[in-house]
């Protein structure tokens, strides 16, 4: 085939329906993926180059048997799109350990589940792209995020740890870094908040709560420009290992990267006398 294979997780609604269209508007062919292939069938509708596929990114057997059906209907994988996701958001204390599991299992276990079935085919080949939608909650950690941000600073560990271990048969490797977007991440289909449990936390868990369900639907970012940006990063020979997605994005990952600085710089005396003193 001439055309790009995309494989997408999460495509039976939110970001990943966007991806899915920009991907066909771009006359690739899609492999959507989805819990539930009839809510990818209601978003998509049916084509030629589409192929509906049930998966649950938690499940290993799901993966590979979602990219056995790749390979046959289309032969190949060129592009790897970890976008499938949901939220766990609360304090820590008030977070079960299930919820907290439950988090890191779809968040950081599940892109790693699917990418452990596809890198033998794109090894095969020689060649393809695996694009991790992390978060800015991947780079900077903020309260009532602690089990997000460690699912997605996992994500952002493994990445760059991949990127040099697949570049030599040919596979790149993009995190995608989005601020807020208008996606369905905050809708209760996707969001699951804590039961409150302490006092302490009580009148922040109220104002937090109430603030992102007045968020939710008001976000600035548009996911489909968002789609758009990464069909056209993927068509490069050399896609960026990191994108950094929306203005606010942007000024997140520069504060972030000023703030590291000032915190190595203010003890560089200290920490450049730790050696022994027969180095």
């Amino acid at each position: 085939m001439d055309k790009m294979v995309w494989f997408i997780t999460g495509a039976g609604r939110g970001m990943g329906v966007d991806i899915a269209r920009a991907a066909l508007a771009a006359g690739n062919a899609v492999v959507a993926t989805a819990r539930n292939t009839d809510t990818v069938t209601a978003a998509l509708g049916q084509e030629e180059d589409l192929l509906a596929v049930q998966l649950d990114v938690t499940n290993p057997s799901d993966a590979e048997a979602a990219v056995q059906a790749a390979v046959d209907r289309f032969g190949r994988i060129d592009v790897l799109v970890n976008n499938a996701g949901n939220f766990y958001a609360g304090f820590f204390e008030e977070i079960s350990p299930d919820d907290f599991r439950a988090q890191v299992e779809t968040t950081l276990f599940g892109p790693m589940n699917v990418t452990r079935a596809v890198l033998p085919v794109m090894r095969k080949q020689r060649s393809g792209l695996i694009v991790a939608i992390s978060s800015t909650a991947g780079i900077v950690g903020q309260e009532f995020c602690t089990a997000y941000a460690a699912s997605k600073f996992g994500v952002e560990g493994w990445m760059e740890s991949l990127t040099p271990e697949v570049a030599p048969f040919g596979i790149r490797t993009m995190l995608v870094e989005p601020g807020f977007f208008r996606t369905e991440l905050l809708s209760p289909e996707s969001t699951n908040y804590a039961r409150p449990s302490f006092d302490d936390y009580a009148e922040r868990t109220e104002q937090t709560v109430a603030a992102w369900k007045g968020m939710n639907g008001q976000q600035g970012g548009d996911p489909a420009k968002l789609a758009n940006a990464l069909v056209q990063l993927a068509g490069q020979d050399e896609p960026p290992l990191r994108f950094v997605a929306g203005a606010d994005a942007v000024e997140t990952v520069e504060k972030k990267a000023k703030d590291l600085l000032a915190q190595a710089d203010a003890y560089r005396e200290l920490s450049s006398n730790l050696a022994h003193d027969d180095v």
